[in-house]
């Protein structure tokens, strides 16, 4: 075909001329050696909704049931995850790539705190440099026979879930919610993305559901009556689990002790994506 009548196109064309390019797949590879079966992302249209507690949560109690299980921490500006799980220092490194942190139960994890000098120091990067960065997680850590790997995503829909989408074998994504009249709007942003870019929604979490009274165990909705089954009918995917306002929780996350946590209310969530 000529240069002048070329589609650019290749995918309709049978010409095979020097121009022609095939379809390339975007998946990072893994470092030599490094070995991840599933791995599912932690999501929300906003931030502070308890994506970092989701995806510990998840990570502890896939753990917990026998299998080897890691976090990558996508959150690249506002990290948490090493926290929940009381690691702190530098990650280290081999000839063959980055050493994942490992905690108290055997799960792996990464995140840019490992890398810092102080894990307070701010990460002042730009977009593109942030995305890098998450790449770099998946794809230059030495993951040690990961069966689940949990990413936990930062706020909104910019580079870094632009990136994690298209370079990570995402298999499905979770959206966390809170019982807020904003949850519409959040939910319908993270769906719209997660389609535009051919990943399944597996579901919704609601976070900060209920709290459960000690004295009279009546559950009272102190922020609101809840609208996670409504809006996930309305986007027609399932809800998947309702996390309760416990000051336990919150104290385990403090002090490095997520691992600790009795959470009966992630069986059913835990269930549906421990037997796809």
């Amino acid at each position: 075909m000529s240069a002048e009548n070329c589609t650019h196109n290749c995918s309709t064309c049978g010409e095979n001329c020097a121009s022609r390019t095939e379809p390339q797949d975007l998946i990072a590879p893994l470092a030599e050696g490094a070995s991840v079966k599933h791995v599912y992302a932690v999501v929300s249209g906003k931030g502070g909704v308890g994506k970092s507690l989701v995806t510990s949560l998840l990570a502890a109690q896939t753990q917990l049931r026998g299998y080897n299980t890691a976090v990558l921490d996508a959150d690249i500006t506002g990290p948490s995850i090493p926290q929940s799980f009381g690691i702190h220092g530098r990650a280290q490194g081999t000839d063959g790539g980055i050493l994942p942190a490992v905690t108290k139960t055997g799960l792996q994890l990464m995140s840019v705190n490992l890398l810092l000098e102080n894990e307070s120091d701010p990460v002042v990067w730009r977009g593109p440099v942030i995305a890098g960065a998450v790449k770099q997680f998946y794809s230059e850590v030495l993951w040690d026979d990961v069966e689940y790997m949990y990413v936990d995503m930062p706020p909104g829909t910019g580079d870094v879930p632009l990136t994690v989408f298209q370079s990570l074998p995402i298999e499905g994504i979770i959206i966390v919610t809170t019982p807020q009249e904003l949850v519409g709007m959040i939910v319908e942003k993270a769906v719209k993305m997660a389609r535009l870019m051919n990943v399944p929604v597996l579901g919704i979490v609601e976070n900060m559901s209920y709290f459960q009274c000690p004295d009279c165990g009546g559950q009272h909705q102190i922020y609101g009556p809840s609208r996670v089954q409504e809006t996930a009918q309305q986007y027609g995917i399932p809800y998947l689990a309702k996390i309760p306002v416990d000051p336990a929780i919150t104290a385990a996350v403090d002090n490095g002790m997520i691992e600790t946590v009795h959470a009966p209310f992630m069986d059913d969530l835990l269930n549906g994506l421990l037997n796809k």
